[in-house]
């Protein structure tokens, strides 16, 4: 089982990005996985999604992806992390996601979508990821996702700057989800096993 963790903010040293090292860490210590991936937008910018991203002949595009390709291909499960900015997924995370559609990196594997809001928001992240953030990749994310509000109070290394409330909450919760995001991880091979979800028949949403 490897599960890759995509931090979805643009940001160096971001807030998304010390919940992913903290969920990555929990992955391991809790023994959910054999290995994890973490891909930080911060530090790895894509281009702009142009039509050119499926000729195999552009080479330009095809250097550039094709590690990603390999590690998203070798994922089971993923854990998509989305910072609220000005109520939308930051550009950068969509951009990501517009990447992979006909070769099935992302198809019919299960995601943990978190959301991260430096106040009460949050929400909006999962709705908009919800309505159209799986269409083409096939991404099929849980019915169970977190929100992380107030996060420069929960997550730090140094204990002492944690809410203790929220900490207990949010660690407690963070666990139950990705021990589910296992079990669908596991489920879901069968499902792409099956040659019944073939993306050659249809190689894009309806």
């Amino acid at each position: 089982m490897k599960i890759g963790i995509i931090s979805g903010s643009h940001r160096p040293n971001s807030q998304s990005s010390k919940v992913g090292r903290y969920i990555e860490q929990t992955l391991t210590e809790q023994g959910l996985c054999d290995s994890c991936w973490f891909y930080d937008l911060a530090g790895n910018p894509l281009p702009l999604w142009e039509e050119s991203v499926w000729d195999p002949d552009h080479a330009q595009w095809q250097n550039m992806l094709e590690p990603l390709r390999e590690e998203l291909h070798s994922c089971d499960a993923f854990v998509v992390i989305s910072p609220e900015w000005h109520g939308m997924v930051p550009a950068g995370l969509k951009n990501f996601l517009l990447m992979w559609t006909a070769a099935g990196e992302l198809a019919h594997k299960p995601a943990l979508i978190v959301a991260v809001s430096a106040a009460v928001g949050g929400a909006y992240p999962v709705a908009e990821l919800r309505m159209s953030g799986y269409k083409n990749n096939r991404l099929c994310f849980l019915p169970e996702h977190l929100i992380v509000r107030n996060v420069g109070s929960v997550f730090n290394a140094d204990s002492a700057d944690n809410d203790p409330k929220s900490q207990k909450y949010l660690t407690e919760r963070t666990l139950y989800c990705l021990k589910l995001l296992r079990e669908y991880g596991l489920a879901l091979r069968q499902v792409r096993e099956s040659g019944k979800a073939s993306l050659a028949v249809y190689g894009t949403g309806m």
